[in-house]
């Protein structure tokens, strides 16, 4: 199209970053000027520039989401532009408080106010427009701190997976950035960090790429670059200027400018179904188009022919939808075309990989989360596929009582006492059996645990799963996926949920809250599970390399957090209860101790006032009391029928009908098993929450509730996909079931900024770069599934498929696994049974 590139700049007080041509001279502004939009970040064709619109995304730690962000032709490959107190930032070092942030029209300004309290050092980033650039620059009233001397830098950090390859130009050196860190460290004051790999007071980066050069300009301080991943995985290359000592004032700035391609236009998405689309169902795409885009294009529905050619099939002009966040979206509707066969989407020069369309498009969609992702995710079992071993039986050690009044940094803490017979530290017997890995990491999150049995029983009862793919051996701690051992893998993965948390109650008469690792170092850990700690109880009487084959005295056992807490061992009940419901099928034994466990809870809790540990900031302790006991006293009905549980759900019902949102798919399940008074008193309830859902589905081109918040959506648009199925199995006339089919849909790639598929493996293109155990390889677990598309404020929707550490995009669930299973199947039950 005859693209050519200009050069524009962004000032930050502190430190000036300019956008130049690769002559170094200035953009003229005819060619396209920064300006401040409505949305508060500062915008050309090409370049967003954002100051604090977002903020380490509100959570504890840093998840390179915040300061002065760069969103360079349509992808955000700089961010944490910031006064940090490392070179190279980590998830769990300082970052700062956020005072205030205003943002001046007047004089196309943006400041934010910042604080780190334990040094009583308060100061302002500038971000502001001058001659055709940014500048970034930090103001203080008073010098910095003594303590911060040397420490305190004006940071911008930089995605690794956009600069690979590409070069990197100072004024004194040049080099290219590495596919892997070979960088030099320092060790000083205990702490070690990575040497800069180059300095001057002006950078180039990628300046060969006209979509990702930038330029920063600092004329009275030095700048260093860094490669993070010396440090970490996850780590970014990162622009870092140390603050001056005794100044105040402006004391530091930059000048940024970041290249542009005139007349850039991001090209469009088609969003669709990867797994494809049963040939009753409606069949809807959704083109997603900059908002510079004003072309009105045919979108053409194309058959794959078996010789290899394409079958035009239907050509039509999309319906206009509107404008969401950022861009604008058209529809297009080929619900007429039910023939079988393989078929790709076209709109422009863009055309989407093949997907079917067949009646048992959904019948083995699941089938990766069941035979693949959720036995990977087994804890305190070996792991084998074929050849390779996933993982060693891990955590034989379990676990140790944490501390008393200790806060966790992982969303953890134990409170004044234990709650049980056991001392801090000392070894709690019988924890290292079952269960499964939460996410990412290797912890044991109980209320996880309830979630996938809870939603496992309820797939195994509903549909039937009788697969066999799986031959899990308890007695041997062995699992191998692809060897069929003549039982169904849905009740071995229920089995193997079930032991852990009969393994709780057994230990010390509850539901623990988690077991985890103790240390930050251990909790990083990338590899296979069973290395992360030696498998041997702890002793300490035993040296740290002493160990006699049963114990050790190496202090590296992972430690359970035991607070009492009544929602907590009311989730347990339910997840029991219903263990014991489906397991009679093929272990009666077992199925009866869940059973008996479930009602001894029950009883146990009744007896009681409600223990509740509440410490803000933690989700490991349960969810709401009435919520809980309702589940509990729903799934004990359903199991064994007593009036006395059916008696507690009419006298919590008044609570649930003022939330019914929260109770609406247990509600559905139990219409079965109460009377018809109780049915008619729902029905008004489903009709008011359908009429929610009717507004929600009219917000956005995809039909769907997309959250915002730093963790992507994608559970809670399952659960509310799930909710549907279960309230049209009662109420057909009520609830459409086309709800079920846009969550599924939307999973599976009808979706803001891509058409990916978030269940790997499963359609043509899925993720295949996601945060899972595996996340250092850059690679995926087949059938997990992802958070989704993250929306950064004010408006950009995000999922990275070349970098899969932003855990709130792409960080895997266990609990995601087991509920997806389920839709998976509620949509193939809908159109195929029905």
């Amino acid at each position: 199209m005859g693209h050519k590139t200009v050069l524009t700049g962004i000032c930050l007080a502190g430190a000036v970053i300019a956008l130049t041509d690769c002559a170094g001279r200035s953009a003229p502004s005819a060619a396209g000027a920064l300006t401040l939009n409505d949305s508060g970040y500062f915008e050309k064709r090409g370049l967003n520039v954002m100051v604090f619109s977002n903020w380490y995304d509100g959570s504890f730690d840093d998840a390179k989401i915040s300061g002065v962000e760069i969103i360079h032709h349509g992808v955000r490959t700089v961010t944490n532009g910031d006064v940090r107190l490392n070179p190279t930032p980590g998830q769990w070092d300082a970052i700062p408080e956020f005072v205030a942030r205003n943002v001046d029209r007047e004089n196309q300004r943006i400041e934010a106010v910042l604080r780190y309290s334990k040094h009583d050092f308060q100061y302002t980033v500038r971000g502001e427009i001058r001659d055709g650039g940014i500048s970034v620059s930090v103001h203080t009233d008073r010098p910095i701190p003594e303590a911060l001397q040397g420490i305190a830098g004006l940071n911008l950090e930089f995605l690794p997976s956009a600069y690979f390859g590409k070069s990197f130009i100072t004024d004194r050196m040049n080099g290219i950035f590495p596919l892997y860190p070979g960088g030099g460290m320092e060790t000083a004051g205990g702490e070690t960090e990575p040497l800069p790999i180059a300095s001057g007071s002006r950078i180039d980066l990628a300046p060969e790429d006209p979509e990702r050069h930038i330029t920063i300009d600092s004329p009275d301080s030095e700048l260093l670059l860094f490669d993070g991943r010396n440090k970490a995985q996850n780590g970014w290359f990162v622009v870092r200027s140390l603050l001056p000592p005794g100044q105040s004032g402006k004391i530091a700035e930059w000048f940024i400018t970041a290249r542009t391609v005139e007349g850039w236009t991001r090209r469009p998405s088609i969003a669709h179904s990867q797994a494809g689309y049963h040939p009753a169902q409606r069949k809807t795409a959704v083109i997603e188009l900059d908002r510079n885009d004003r072309t009105l294009l045919p979108v053409r529905l194309l058959r794959v022919e078996s010789n290899g050619s394409l079958t035009e099939i239907q050509r039509g002009k999309p319906e206009e939808w509107g404008a969401y966040l950022r861009y604008n979206y058209r529809t297009f509707d080929f619900s007429a075309v039910k023939t079988p066969g393989v078929y790709r989407l076209q709109y422009g020069d863009v055309l989407t990989a093949p997907f079917r369309i067949g009646e048992d498009v959904y019948r083995s969609a699941w089938h990766p989360a069941l035979d693949i992702y959720l036995p990977v995710q087994m804890d305190h079992v070996l792991v084998r596929e074929a050849y390779r071993v996933w993982h060693g039986a891990s955590h034989l050690d379990d676990a140790l009582q944490a501390p008393v009044n200790h806060r966790h940094f992982d969303l953890y803490a134990q409170g004044a006492t234990t709650g049980n017979r056991f001392r801090p530290l000392e070894h709690i017997p019988g924890l290292n059996t079952g269960g499964w890995y939460d996410a990412g990491d290797y912890d044991i999150r109980t209320q996880t645990q309830q979630a996938v049995i809870l939603d496992l029983a309820l797939a195994y009862e509903y549909f039937n799963i009788r697969r066999d793919e799986t031959t899990v051996r308890q007695e041997a701690r062995y699992v191998e996926i692809h060897l069929p051992d003549g039982k169904p893998d849905i009740l071995q993965q229920i089995e193997h949920g079930a032991l852990q948390l009969l393994a709780q109650q057994k230990a010390v008469g509850y539901a623990v809250n988690g077991i985890i690792a103790a240390h930050l170092r251990q909790y990083r850990h990338l590899g296979d599970g069973m290395t992360k700690t030696d498998n041997l109880v702890y002793n300490p009487r035993l040296d740290s390399l002493q160990s006699d084959g049963f114990a050790s005295g190496r202090f590296d056992d992972r430690w359970a957090f035991t607070n009492r807490s009544t929602p907590l061992n009311y989730g347990s009940a339910a997840a029991l209860a219903a263990a014991g419901r489906v397991l009679k099928d093929c272990d009666s034994r077992l199925a009866a101790e869940c059973l008996t466990v479930a009602r001894k809870i029950w009883a146990d809790e009744q007896s009681h006032a409600p223990d509740i540990f509440a410490v803000r900031g933690l989700n490991t302790i349960g969810g709401a009391l009435e919520t809980e006991e309702f589940r509990a006293a729903a799934e004990l009905l359903k199991s064994t029928g007593d009036e006395r549980y059916r008696a507690r759900i009419l006298e919590l019902y008044a609570e649930a009908e003022s939330r019914f949102g929260r109770y609406a798919a247990l509600t559905a399940q139990l219409i079965p098993y109460m009377d018809e008074p109780f049915r008619k008193r729902v029905e008004p309830q489903v009709k008011s929450w359908m009429e929610q859902m009717a507004a929600v589905r009219q917000a956005n081109p995809f039909g769907v509730f997309i959250s915002g918040g730093g963790w992507a959506g994608n559970g809670g648009i399952i659960r509310n996909a799930i909710t549907c199925y279960l309230l049209h199995r009662s109420f057909p006339e009520l609830v459409d079931p086309e709800y079920v089919f846009q969550g599924l849909n939307y999973i599976y790639g009808c979706h803001p900024d891509s058409d990916i598929s978030f269940v790997s493996a499963v359609g043509a293109s899925s993720k295949r770069v996601a945060y899972g155990s595996n996340r250092a390889d850059f690679t995926f677990i087949a059938g997990g599934i992802v958070p989704g598309v993250l929306l950064l404020k004010p408006d950009f929707p995000e999922n990275r498929e070349d970098w899969p550490f932003f855990w709130g995009e792409n960080e895997y669930v266990v609990n995601l696994g087991a509920s997806y299973i389920f839709l998976a199947c509620a949509a193939d039950d809908l159109l195929n049974n029905n």
